[in-house]
């Protein structure tokens, strides 16, 4: 088979393989793990730059690390900081801005990204995209903060104007309820 379609994260991560280069900067406005944040340094190259947020520390110091594995934590800035905070730290157009909603792998699942500040950091991402770039959103519905923060992104995408954004939504409709969606907004 040439190509099969997997997972939200791995259109997410289909979608950022075409986009970004050699040069770029980036977002990952959710470290998590720091699987995104290791593919985009590759992605960005020796030249390119990657900005990191996560609230948690923990995130923080294993995205760190597997970046420090892999030669490539030069490449990177992290910020032990909401990802509500993009404005205060990134101040130049990027290419792109990742964003895995929910909670952390492995970690507190008490501890989840939420509307109010998940809206913020989409509005500051999306106002730092280059013509072409886009915003990758991967949403996990089926626990209660992640249904309502996957309602008000559907809410709130789809006012954006056509003129300004694409906005295409990837939903697996036999996946059963709870399964992951991902979203990607590309700035006309």
């Amino acid at each position: 088979m040439a190509y099969e379609l997997r997972s939200a994260r791995w259109i997410a991560a289909d979608v950022l393989r075409q986009v970004v280069q050699e040069g770029d900067t980036v977002i990952d406005a959710t470290l998590g793990n720091g699987h995104d944040t290791l593919m985009l340094s590759e992605l960005v190259g020796a030249s390119g730059h990657v900005i990191g947020f996560d609230i948690q520390a923990d995130a923080v110091a294993r995205t760190a690390a597997r970046l420090a594995e892999n030669n490539l934590l030069s490449r990177c800035e992290l910020h032990a900081v909401g990802h509500e905070h993009i404005q205060v730290y990134v101040h130049t157009p990027v290419k792109a801005a990742v964003f895995n909603l929910g909670w952390l792998p492995g970690g507190d699942k008490h501890i989840t990204t939420l509307w109010e500040t998940t809206h913020t950091a989409i509005s500051a991402a999306l106002s730092l995209l280059e013509k072409g770039g886009v915003c990758t959103v991967c949403a996990y519905p089926g626990h209660e903060a992640g249904d309502q923060e996957r309602f008000a992104l559907l809410d709130w995408l789809s006012t954006l104007r056509p003129q300004e954004f694409n906005v295409l939504h990837h939903r697996f409709l036999n996946a059963g309820p709870g399964a992951p969606e991902c979203f990607v907004i590309q700035k006309q």
